[in-house]
């Protein structure tokens, strides 16, 4: 067998193990505008998952959904179109806010949703009534506080994959295609926290 052939076979194995899910880091010098550091890598939520999350918050046609670090914008066009909702993206890189607008576009719901390339950390969050989540743990355990203090008590937090720590366990917890799924609602006592 050549070095060809075993690269080739190398590469259709990866690729079928999933190893390719990330993008290759960057080898060139970047410019000035390149991409921020990003806290998150972008790995897409699968749609079956997506569908779910949106099923377990009950999103309907009067909620406000944010979904923090948005990808390529597929929970908030799925929000739109399939539950009506008003929906807002936000992620830090703009090559995904790009796609995201042409997804929509796609979708037909560019007239309904808004996606902004801004920092999470930074965002007032208080508007909305759901908020979806595919972040790392960490980044979830530092977001808690901001949840608590910005958003109305009844409002929903999903989030794909990890959870907001021991001081926040989840009302609900669901497995799709051995994917988690954790449900929270805000409530008065997660509100007296962030005051006391």
């Amino acid at each position: 067998m050549t070095s060809e052939s075993r690269r080739t076979l190398l590469g259709l194995g990866a690729a079928a193990t999933g190893l390719y899910l990330l993008p290759a880091p960057r080898v060139l010098a970047q410019p000035a505008t390149a991409t921020p550091a990003l806290d998150v890598p972008y790995v897409p939520t699968p749609q079956e998952v997506v569908d779910r999350m949106l099923q377990l918050a009950k999103v309907g046609k009067n909620d406000v959904l944010y979904d923090l670090g948005c990808g390529d914008g597929r929970i908030v066009i799925t929000a739109a179109k399939m539950h009506g909702a008003r929906c807002t993206g936000i992620d830090l890189d703009p090559e995904r806010i790009a796609e995201a607008n042409e997804n929509a576009k796609k979708a037909g719901v560019a007239d309904k949703v808004t996606f902004r390339v801004a920092d999470l950390f930074e965002t007032d969050l208080s508007p909305a009534s759901v908020v979806t989540l595919y972040l790392l743990p960490t980044v979830n355990v530092k977001l808690r506080p901001r949840l608590w203090k910005q958003l109305k008590v009844g409002s929903r937090i999903v989030s794909h994959a990890f959870d907001m720590g021991p001081a926040w366990p989840p009302e609900k917890t669901e497995t799709v295609d051995g994917r988690t799924i954790y449900y929270w609602t805000i409530t008065q006592a997660q509100k007296a926290r962030v005051k006391g």
